[in-house]
C-alpha cells in the first residue's frame, strides 16, 4: 500500500477532461526494471516477506487487496461468468482465419491483428489485478486463469460493445479510476506518477493501458445493461417462493459417527495387515527422489553487518511505519500492540539484510568452488573437499522430492528445482537463498521411484489399516441405526428411544437455513454442503439416510420446519428481490454471452485446440 499523509497528492478530480489530459501526457510506453533485487529466488509460501528490499530500495509497495466496495463486487462476478460460461460449448463450423504460429485468427469476421491482440491482453492483465490484487504472473497460480482465452473474451466484449454504439464518457472513465485507485489504498487518493512507477511501469504497462482498460470495464457495464434487461423481469411470487427456499429454517439433531471411536478395538493380524498393504502398494509409492551435499552459510553470522547496514538508513523509522500501515494492524495477530508489530517488520528486515550478506559470503565461495578441476569420478564430492579445505562443513540432506523440501532445510521452491536440475555438466548451483541462510549444493545421489518395503513402513501400514477398519465399523454402525430409526419411528416410537438403544448420543442443532453460512454444532466436523442435502433432502419426523464422511459418517433426524418469520421477510424482500434481479441478470448475460462466443469464436484456431483436447480427453 501507498502511506498516506504529505506523499500523496489531492484526489484526482472527476472531471474527464482533466483526467484523460494528465493521462495522455504518460502514455509512452514505460522500461520493465524492478522496483528492487531480491535477495534470493524466493516463492510464496517458502520464505519471509522480503521486507528488507523493500527498505532499503526506498519504494512503497501496493498489497494485497483485501475488501472490495460493492460495485468491484459486480465486476468480480461478472469476470468469473465470463471465465466459466465458454467451457463445453461445442465450437462447430469452419477453422477459417490463418492457422500458424502467430495467428490470432477471426472474430465474427473481424481479423484480429497483433495490436489489437496485445492492448486486450493487457487490459486482461490489469482486470486480474484489480479484481484479485495480483498480477496474473505471481506466486499464487490460479489454475482457471487462461490469459490467452480472457483476452479473446475481452476482445469479443470489446466488440459487441462497438456493435451497438456503446460509448463511455470521459467522466465515466475519470470517476471509475479514481474509486479503483483509492480501492488500491484504502480509500486514500493515488497520484497519477505514483501509479505509473509503482504499479503501472513494473509491468510494462502505461496510463494508456489503465484509460483503455477502464473505458472498456465501464463498458461492459452498460453491455451487461442492455443484455440482461430480461432479468428484471421477475414476480413477487417468484421472489417470496426464493425467499421461503433459502429462509425456510429446520429444527433437527444429528449422530455423528467418527471412525475414532471404532478404534480401540480394532487389531491387525499380520496376515490382514500383508494382503492390505499388497492391495494398496501403490498408495505407498515413493516419487524420484535426491540427496544433495550442501554448505550453508547461516544469516544469524552476519546480523552484526546487516545492524550496520540498517543503521545508514536515516529514515527506516518512516518506512517501517509505512510497512506498518500497509500490512494493517491486524496482519500480525499474534502483536499485542503497534509497537510490537513495527519490532516484528524490524526484525523481518534484520534477517533480510542477514540473508543479502550470507549470499554475498556463498557468492564468493561458490566463484572459487567453480574454479575447481573435477576430482575423479571415484572421489569424494569436489564441494565436500573444497569445503573442509577452507574450513567448513559439507551436510548431506535427507532425501526429497520435487514438492517437499527436505526436512530441517528452510528452504524454498527454487532450492528443489536446482536440486533435481543438477547433472555431470551442472554439478553445482548457484548459491540458494532460504529462511535462514544461503546454500551451495551438489549432487549426492538420485533416488529413483519405488515401493518400500512392508517392513520399512510397517507403522504408518498399520495405522492406515486399523483406521480403514475403524470406518467400516463406523459405516455399519451409521447403516444400522438407519434402519432402526425408519422402522421406529414408522412404529410410532421416537427418535430418542431409538439412539437410547443404539447407545449412541445425538446432538439438538440450533435453528437453520439453506442460507446459513455455520452452523454451531457441526463445524469442523461435517462438511456444510453435504450437511445441508443430508437435512434439507428429508421430511419433517423423518431420519436421513447415513452420509459417509472421510472419517466417519453421521445421519440427520428432522424435527420440524419452523414457521417463516413474517416480519422480518417483510424487512427482506425488497433487498432480497434486488439479489434476485441481479442474479437473474448474471444468467441473462451469461446466456447471451455463451451465444455470441459459440458464433464470435468459430475462426480462432486458440479454441479450435481447447475443444481438441477436451474431445481427445473425453474419448479417453
Amino acid at each position: 500500500m501507498f502511506p498516506s499523509g504529505r506523499e500523496l497528492l489531492p484526489q484526482l478530480p472527476p472531471q474527464g477532461d482533466i483526467f484523460i489530459a494528465a493521462m495522455k501526457g504518460h502514455s509512452q510506453r514505460v522500461g520493465t526494471q524492478p522496483l528492487f533485487t531480491l535477495t534470493g529466488q524466493g516463492e510464496a509460501g517458502y520464505g519471509a516477506p522480503l521486507v528488507l528490499a523493500k527498505i532499503l530500495a526506498k519504494k512503497n509497495m501496493i498489497g494485497t487487496i483485501r475488501k472490495h466496495s460493492k460495485w468491484m463486487w459486480w465486476v468480480i462476478i461478472v469476470a468469473i461468468i465470463i471465465t466459466f460460461v465458454y467451457w463445453g460449448s461445442a465450437i462447430n463450423g469452419p477453422r477459417g482465419g490463418a492457422g500458424g504460429r502467430g495467428s490470432f485468427g477471426v472474430i465474427n469476421g473481424e481479423t484480429i491483428g497483433q495490436g489489437s491482440f496485445l492492448d486486450a491482453q493487457r487490459e486482461v492483465i490489469l482486470s486480474h489485478f484489480f479484481s484479485t490484487g495480483e498480477w496474473p504472473d505471481g506466486g499464487r497460480k490460479n489454475p482457471n486463469f487462461d490469459l490467452e482465452r480472457e483476452t479473446y473474451f475481452r476482445l469479443l466484449l470489446v466488440q459487441k460493445q462497438n456493435e451497438l454504439g456503446i460509448v463511455v464518457s470521459d467522466e465515466a472513465v475519470a470517476k471509475t479510476a479514481t474509486e479503483r485507485m483509492r480501492a488500491l489504498n484504502r480509500g486514500n487518493p493515488i497520484p497519477l506518477d505514483a501509479l505509473v512507477k509503482n504499479i503501472l511501469a513494473p509491468k510494462n504497462l502505461t496510463l494508456e493501458d489503465f484509460q483503455r482498460f477502464i473505458r472498456h470495464d465501464v463498458g461492459v457495464q452498460q453491455l451487461i445493461a442492455v443484455t440482461s434487461v430480461g432479468g428484471n423481469l421477475v414476480t413477487p411470487q417468484e421472489v417470496r417462493s426464493f425467499y421461503e427456499r433459502e429462509h425456510q429454517e429446520l429444527s433437527a439433531q444429528i449422530v455423528f459417527f467418527p471412525a475414532t471411536n471404532y478404534l480401540a478395538g480394532i487389531s491387525a493380524p499380520p496376515a490382514a495387515l500383508s494382503n492390505f498393504f499388497e492391495l494398496q502398494s501403490a498408495s505407498y509409492r515413493l516419487p524420484e527422489r535426491v540427496q544433495v551435499n550442501y554448505v550453508k552459510f547461516f544469516a544469524t553470522n552476519f546480523l552484526t553487518e546487516a545492524r550496520a547496514q540498517l543503521a545508514q538508513v536515516t529514515n527506516l523509522e518512516a518506512m517501517i511505519e509505512a510497512e506498518y500501515q500497509a500490512r494493517g494492524s491486524n496482519y500480525f495477530a499474534d502483536a499485542k500492540s503497534p509497537a510490537e508489530a513495527k519490532e516484528k517488520i524490524r526484525a523481518l528486515a534484520l534477517n533480510e539484510a542477514a540473508l543479502t550478506a550470507a549470499r554475498k559470503q556463498a557468492l564468493a565461495f561458490d566463484a572459487e568452488l567453480f574454479d575447481q578441476k573435477p576430482v575423479a569420478p571415484d572421489a569424494p564430492d569436489t564441494l565436500v573437499t573444497f569445503a573442509k579445505a577452507k574450513g567448513l562443513t559439507a551436510l548431506v540432506s535427507p532425501p526429497f522430492d520435487r514438492e517437499q523440501p527436505p526436512a530441517g532445510l528452510e528452504v524454498r521452491a527454487d532450492f528443489l528445482r536446482a536440486a533435481f536440475a543438477l547433472s555431470a555438466d551442472e554439478p553445482y548451483s548457484q548459491p540458494l537463498v532460504g529462511s535462514d541462510g544461503a546454500y551451495v549444493i551438489s549432487l549426492n545421489k538420485k533416488l529413483p521411484s519405488e515401493i518400500p518395503t512392508l517392513e520399512s513402513i510397517r507403522d504408518r501400514v498399520t495405522q492406515d489399516y486399523r483406521f480403514r477398519e475403524a470406518i467400516m465399523k463406523a459405516h455399519q454402525a451409521g447403516l444400522n441405526l438407519y434402519t432402526a430409526a425408519t422402522n421406529a419411528l414408522a412404529a410410532g416410537k421416537t427418535f430418542a428411544s431409538v439412539c437410547g438403544e443404539a447407545n449412541v448420543r445425538p446432538t439438538l442443532l440450533p435453528p437453520f437455513s439453506i442460507s446459513s453460512r455455520a452452523i454451531s454444532g457441526i463445524d469442523g466436523r461435517v462438511n456444510l454442503p453435504q450437511f445441508k442435502q443430508a437435512a434439507f433432502s428429508t421430511p419433517p419426523g423423518q431420519v436421513s439416510n447415513f452420509s459417509p464422511t472421510r472419517d466417519g459418517g453421521f445421519l440427520v433426524f428432522v424435527q420440524a420446519k419452523l414457521p417463516l418469520d413474517e416480519v422480518r421477510m417483510k424487512a427482506d424482500l425488497p433487498e432480497f428481490t434486488l439479489a434476485v434481479r441481479q442474479t437473474r441478470k448474471g444468467e441473462a448475460f451469461n446466456e447471451w454471452f455463451r451465444h455470441e462466443a459459440e458464433k464470435g469464436f468459430k475462426d480462432v484456431p486458440y479454441f479450435h485446440q481447447q475443444q481438441s483436447q477436451l474431445n481427445g480427453v473425453s474419448k479417453k
